[in-house]
């Protein structure tokens, strides 16, 4: 079985582009503050990047809105020069998307389905903005499906024809960079990945 190294992907598309002088638009999908931090550090001398919050699973809506608050301050205080769209909450999107699946272990088939509904979302709003990339901070996770991640951002970005961006952002101690940035800018790091279903199920691991 071949194990696909995203990281090295993505390293090879961003050398290539630093390689021409030219910054193209990456719209980053981004479910918090905290893993946006190390995955910015990565693609900020490459992209001209935009932020983009959209995490319609994350419950409650006080919960979304704290998320999106400290998504909005970290880049104001570290990266005020990167925008930040952050979508409308509709907690009923992300319900029927996982509608018979709620008693699913986190890790399993119902993150998956939150995937694509959050990724989809990414390159739509990419392409009808103009982006020319797209990627997300769900790889800088340790609990999250890295090649499952990356097979449906591949698969959104040929259905939009916007890039997808190969990534694996936990890779050279990714996500223990973004624990060190988070205490430097005390950032909120929640404890549970944000449905009513994750707080409550066992991981099932990648």
């Amino acid at each position: 079985m071949n194990v696909v190294n995203y990281a090295k992907l993505g390293d090879a598309e961003i050398a290539k582009l630093k390689q021409t002088g030219v910054k193209p638009r990456l719209l980053l999908h981004s479910c918090c503050a905290p893993c946006s931090t190390h995955c910015i550090e990565v693609l900020a001398d490459a992209f001209e990047l935009t932020v983009f919050y959209f995490n319609p699973n994350i419950f409650p809506k006080d919960e979304y809105l704290k998320r999106a608050d400290e998504e909005r301050r970290y880049l104001a205080e570290a990266h005020p020069e990167i925008g930040c769209v952050v979508a409308d909450y509709d907690h009923d999107v992300f319900l029927s998307a996982a509608k018979g699946l709620e008693s699913a272990p986190e890790g399993g088939v119902r993150c998956g389905k939150c995937f694509e509904l959050r990724l989809g979302a990414a390159a739509e709003h990419a392409k009808a903005n103009g982006f020319e990339y797209f990627a997300s901070t769900l790889t800088v996770s340790p609990h999250k499906n890295c090649a499952l991640i990356n097979e449906i951002g591949q698969k959104a970005g040929e259905k939009t024809g916007v890039k997808w961006l190969p990534y694996d952002f936990k890779k050279r101690d990714g996500y223990a960079d973004s624990v060190r940035l988070s205490a430097r800018y005390g950032l909120y790091r929640q404890n549970y990945c944000g449905c009513e279903f994750s707080s409550r199920t066992p991981p099932n691991g990648e």
